[in-house]
């Protein structure tokens, strides 16, 4: 009988799915992991900032940011600043998740995300919720960047002033 308890004990225990704490120790990569904490810090230097300098520093930490970033990257960073500032200079300069970001009314409307952010193939230009960017029941908000012909920089033009219309 007792040989039957301890087999029936341990069926039991064995048939226990062990905890995600148990069998995850990871569950963020160091890339996701750094960039929370960059955001983290990004909202506490936000919450001091004076209104009336928020532009200026933003574009500081922007050009920082990109400054920052490894080729192909940085290029293309540059690029995509330049022709945000431009389609939409309404538009405030800041980091998100430490990547160049442009905002309105504290919201963040788009983004650019380096390749080298996560290690990925190709970098990416986002939007988010608040952009004006409905097409229907479906549309994109986030585009895959490997270099940036003429075309393509006229069709991120369009989507931003879009996005801020």
């Amino acid at each position: 009988m007792a040989e039957r308890k301890s087999a029936l004990t341990e069926t039991k225990q064995s048939a226990r799915k062990p905890s995600a704490a148990r069998t995850s120790a990871k569950v963020w990569t160091e890339e996701e992991r750094a960039a929370i904490q960059e955001s983290a810090r990004e909202r506490r230097v936000a919450s001091r900032r004076d209104p009336g300098h928020e532009r200026a520093e933003g574009e500081r930490d922007v050009l920082a940011k990109i400054a920052e970033m490894p080729e192909p990257d940085r290029a293309l960073a540059e690029r995509v600043n330049a022709i945000v500032t431009a389609s939409a200079p309404s538009l405030v300069p800041r980091t998100y998740y430490g990547m160049p970001a442009y905002a309105r009314d504290g919201k963040v409307i788009c983004f650019f995300q380096a390749a080298s952010k996560f290690k990925v193939r190709y970098a990416t230009f986002g939007f988010q919720p608040d952009a004006n960017l409905t097409d229907g029941n479906m549309w994109p908000v986030a585009f895959a960047l490997t270099k940036l012909t003429p075309a393509d920089e006229a069709k991120i033009a369009t989507l931003v002033k879009k996005a801020v219309s």
